[in-house]
C-alpha cells in the first residue's frame, strides 16, 4: 500500500530532479507560438514535489498545481523560489474528483495512472474539455504492459487506447517504450511508459 511516508520519501527523492521531457516539450511547442496577452496557464495534476510546476513558472507560466497529497503542495512551495511565487497556486485535491480550469496546458506526469479505470476516464475526458483548440496535453502513462498491469486499483491503459481517445488531437511527441528500471525509491520494476504530447485541433 501507497501511504503519505512513501510519498514524502518520494518528494525527498524527486524534488530537486530536473522536469520531465513531456512538459519541457510543450513549452518548446508553446514558445514557438504568438505569446497570448493574457500569459499562460496550466494545471498541474499530481504535482508531487514540482519539478514539472516549477519548469512552467521559469518559463512565465501561470501555475495551479493539484495533488492528493498535502506533503506535495507542502514540498512544492518549499522548493519555489520567492520570486517565481506569484504565478503559483495550489491545491489539495484528489485528481478522481477535482475540477480542471479551462487552461492552455495540462500536465499530468505519472498521477493519473494511481486512479482506478472507471476515474481514470472520468478524470481524461475533464482533462480533454478544459482544452481549447490550440491547447495541449502533456502526459506520463503507465501502459498495458507496465509490471503493475493487473492491480485493478490503478489503470493501464493500452497505446492504441490512448491514442484513439485522442482524436481531436495531433500528437506531437509520443514514446511508447518498455524497460527493466527502479522506481525512484530503488525499487525494481518492469516499466511500460507511454509518454505524450498533443495539441487539441478541433
Amino acid at each position: 500500500m501507497i501511504d503519505a511516508d512513501y510519498w514524502a520519501r518520494y518528494y525527498e527523492v524527486t524534488v530537486d530532479r530536473p522536469a520531465w521531457e513531456t512538459v519541457r516539450t510543450a513549452i518548446e511547442r508553446f514558445a514557438a507560438e504568438a505569446a497570448p496577452a493574457r500569459g499562460r496557464f496550466a494545471v498541474d495534476l499530481g504535482c508531487g514535489a514540482g519539478r514539472d510546476a516549477r519548469e512552467l513558472l521559469r518559463a512565465g507560466w501561470s501555475v495551479l498545481a493539484v495533488d492528493r497529497e498535502p506533503g506535495a503542495i507542502g514540498a512544492l512551495e518549499a522548493a519555489t523560489s520567492a520570486d517565481l511565487l506569484p504565478g503559483l497556486k495550489t491545491r489539495v485535491a484528489d485528481l478522481a474528483e477535482v475540477d480542471v480550469p479551462p487552461c492552455d496546458l495540462v500536465n499530468a506526469s505519472l498521477s493519473l495512472p494511481f486512479l482506478s479505470p472507471e476515474s481514470f476516464w472520468d478524470a481524461w475526458a475533464r482533462i480533454i474539455a478544459a482544452l481549447p483548440v490550440g491547447g495541449r496535453l502533456a502526459a506520463m502513462l503507465f501502459g498495458d504492459r507496465d509490471g503493475d498491469a493487473g492491480d485493478p486499483t490503478m489503470t493501464h491503459p493500452s497505446p492504441d487506447t490512448i491514442r484513439a481517445s485522442l482524436a481531436a488531437f495531433e500528437l506531437e511527441h509520443w514514446v511508447d517504450r518498455e524497460e527493466d528500471s527502479r522506481t525512484a525509491l530503488g525499487e525494481p520494476h518492469h516499466f511500460h511508459m507511454l509518454e505524450l504530447v498533443a495539441r487539441r485541433i478541433r
